[in-house]
């Protein structure tokens, strides 16, 4: 359970929280106050009291009811005006409460949860006139908003990091990948590009570009301006149109780009540190050992390309791809970290490079990188939803499933192992990604027969399906084992991903899931790296002549007797082309590195901090709309919501991220708080208002009948609310998002 690692970032979340809590409170008093209505109680917090403090009582551990009966007879709520002078007490009791998921404000004559609890007495709540009641009911919101707007100004007069909103990758058939050019030149976004407006609306952080995609209305385009530098090194402007999508995996609308990064190599968190160094270890970048210490790397300084004349990369200047303006930064032409590594390993054709890294106690350490082949993206419409299907293999081709790590805590720790291969899920036989999508989802929440390869053996095995219709553990293609998933009929490119597709190459073949192949044009194979070395050997004379090509396979069945075949596939020129063009990558993944950041400040000026604050405050008032309208349009799940409990988790991870972060994320929640408070429904500030007006209108408030029944079904809601967004944060804490 991650949101219990680190008890400090949860202590401080919850104090941030109740202070928001608190301020709202506190406009409803000092307002009630103004107006002369009488404030029996004040409370952060809900549930039983933990303890209250009187005046002329003092503290006591729960409420103080008991001291003031002993003493006087009688309660203070029970007291007049003048009782409680002469006794000399408070008529407030402020309390802290055991839950804390929100807080209130009990006034003379008010009381959410009872209309009837009327009064007429001279400093009752009915007894205020109307404007004066509006004011009361409105003064939290206010309160919220103002303290939102003052803490907006604090950060950017400070300045506070965001990743940048630059592409560091582009997610293969994503809309981002084929996006139309609205500006001639290239269709598609790639890495580097600085993204500096959508929909005319400026970008200045990778959270903005996130956000609008999110928000987009579904099916319409978004126009997305970017600055790029070309081939000669000169930054040009270029204007793209993108149709987001609904992503697979956080279930929201997005355009599929990927944040660039840094050459910092950032801290690691608990949870964190064995997939961090495995990913490492993987990589070739284990620590230095010198005598019985070692020493973390903790920056990649050079990267020496053979082919490129050793051309040089100085972390320092990556860092400073942004100029500062007058209220953020913008990008000049420095590639990011992970491209310059991607553009080495395409230059090696296969061959190691050498990089240069400082680690923690400043010494520069020399690493190899052995650069991965690639393998084509596959593209084809998914069989179910408007979703489509991606895979990397050849040609119609794609691995088995892999178990790459088993988490600790995973519910199939001791079930899977790392280097288990999946032969079938329930009913499906070698399932590509996709396909072992839609078998989990149905078992999602219970247990589904697995049948694995370990250790050469097929094994059965019943795993656990979480309730997101996962295995929780890490999955990979199965890289090392040439056997297969099957074919895939039709293919797409990114080009022309939603429109129709076109036989693959290997269509004709029907190969049964599990076939293996065992060589090509006579050269064998033994893992998808020879594959593809021994296809673009066969295919050499006919990519140089641009002529199609016949290639002949030897394919092993997945039958107990392990037949084997010659089966001849036809590729035509685009096949040939398609496979001499695929290049090398980095061993490296973007993983390991920190972003790279932009720093969103006021450079010192008051004024712009205001504009900036009152600039923030308005946008995130309209985002909280524009979800609330998503999610009855569709393109935003439920599931996305998040209750006390999945704030607390959220903002755990924030407060690692620095003061001026935690600030900023506080005052998006007081913004939060401002808008969901004032939405028209019973038991909140927005429904309360809606009454006054009612009353203003015609003389009189609603019925009480009315007023309760419209409770009831407010607190029904309410409750549905939170038990849903309560079920969804815990569940999280258990398969992390």
């Amino acid at each position: 359970m991650e949101i219990l690692t680190n008890g400090w970032n949860v202590l401080v979340i919850l104090l941030g929280f109740g202070v928001l809590i608190f301020i709202h409170e506190l406009g409803h008093f000092m307002a009630a106050r103004w107006a002369g209505i009488r404030c029996e109680s004040f409370s952060v917090g809900m549930g039983p009291v933990l303890g209250a403090w009187r005046s002329g009582i003092g503290w006591r551990a729960g409420s103080t009811d008991p001291a003031t009966i002993a003493r006087f007879g009688k309660p203070a709520i029970e007291m007049t005006d003048e009782e409680l002078a002469r006794n000399g007490i408070g008529e407030t009791e402020w309390s802290l409460r055991a839950l804390p998921l929100g807080g209130y404000v009990r006034m003379l004559g008010q009381d959410d949860l009872d209309p009837a609890k009327v009064s007429e007495a001279r400093r009752s709540f009915q007894r205020a006139p109307v404007w004066k009641r509006m004011i009361v009911v409105t003064a939290g919101v206010t309160c919220n908003l103002v303290l939102a707007i003052a803490m907006f100004v604090f950060t950017f007069m400070v300045g506070v990091r965001f990743e940048a909103p630059v592409v560091g990758g582009v997610v293969a058939g994503s809309p981002a990948s084929s996006a139309e050019s609205a500006t001639g030149g290239p269709a598609g976004l790639k890495a580097g590009d600085a993204i500096t407006a959508i929909d005319g609306e400026p970008v200045l952080t990778f959270a903005d570009i996130q956000i609008a995609g999110a928000m987009a209305r579904p099916g319409e385009a978004l126009t997305i301006d970017v600055q790029r530098v070309d081939e000669t090194g000169l930054a040009v402007a270029r204007t793209f149109r993108i149709i987001p999508r609904k992503d697979a995996i956080t279930g929201l609308l997005a355009i599929g780009i990927e944040p660039a990064m840094s050459g910092m190599i950032g801290a690691v968190r608990g949870e964190e540190r064995e997939i961090f160094d495995s990913t490492m270890s993987s990589a070739g970048l284990g620590p230095v050992v010198t005598g019985t210490k070692s020493d973390a790397l903790r920056s990649l300084t050079k990267v020496m390309e053979p082919t490129a004349g050793n051309r040089v990369m100085e972390a320092r200047a990556v860092m400073q791809q942004y100029m500062p303006v007058a209220t953020g930064e913008r990008a000049s032409d420095s590639p990011s970290v992970t491209m310059l590594l991607s553009e080495a390993a395409e230059r090696s054709a296969g061959t190691p490079f050498d990089t240069e890294w400082t680690t923690a106690s400043g010494a520069i350490v020399t690493r190899k990188l052995q650069p991965i082949p690639e393998l084509q993206v596959m593209i084809t419409p998914a069989s179910v939803s408007n979703e489509l299907e991606i895979d990397r293999g050849l040609l119609g081709l794609v691995p088995l499933i892999r178990v790459e790590r088993v988490p600790p805590g995973s519910a199939n720790e001791a079930t899977l192992r790392a280097g288990d291969v999946l032969l079938r899920v329930a009913d499906v036989d070698g399932p590509r990604m996709s396909q072992l999508r839609a078998a989990l989802t149905g078992h999602a929440s219970g247990t589904v027969d697995i049948v694995v390869l370990r250790g050469g053996e097929p094994t059965r095995l019943t795993a656990h399906v979480d309730r997101s219709g996962r295995f929780g553990v890490v999955i990979a293609p199965a890289l090392n084992n040439p056997a297969t998933t099957g074919t895939i009929d039709r293919l797409a490119t990114e080009a022309t991903a939603t429109g129709v597709a076109r036989p693959s190459a290997v269509a004709a073949l029907k190969l049964l899931p599990r076939t293996a192949v065992r060589s090509v044009a006579g050269t064998p194979v033994t893992d998808w790296t020879t594959m593809r070395a021994a296809l673009l050997l066969a295919t050499q004379d006919a990519a140089t002549r641009g002529e199609s090509a016949s290639v002949t396979m030897e394919v092993e069945a997945p039958t107990p007797a392990h037949e084997r075949s010659q089966v001849v596939i036809a590729l035509t020129k685009d096949d040939v082309v398609s496979i001499h063009a695929l290049g090398w990558d980095s061993p490296v993944t973007a993983a390991i590195f920190d972003p790279l950041m932009t720093r969103l400040t006021a450079n010192g000026n008051p004024l712009t901090a205001v504009r900036m604050g009152f600039h923030q405050t308005k946008t995130m008032v309209v985002m909280t709309y524009l979800t609330l309208d998503r999610i009855f349009r569709g393109s935003v799940g439920v599931e996305q919501l998040r209750g006390p409990v999945g704030i607390v988790h959220l903002g755990s991870r924030v407060v690692d991220r620095g003061l001026m972060y935690l600030v900023f994320f506080l005052a998006m929640i007081s913004v939060n708080l401002a808008v969901l408070n004032f939405l028209p429904l019973p038991i909140v500030d927005g429904g309360l208002f809606l009454y006054l007006i009612y009353e203003h209108i015609t003389g009189r408030a609603p019925s009480l009948k009315f007023q309760n029944a419209a409770t009831m079904v407010g607190l029904l809601l309410l409750g549905s609310l939170f038990l849903f967004t309560f079920y969804n944060d815990v569940m999280r804490l258990f398969v992390g998002g």
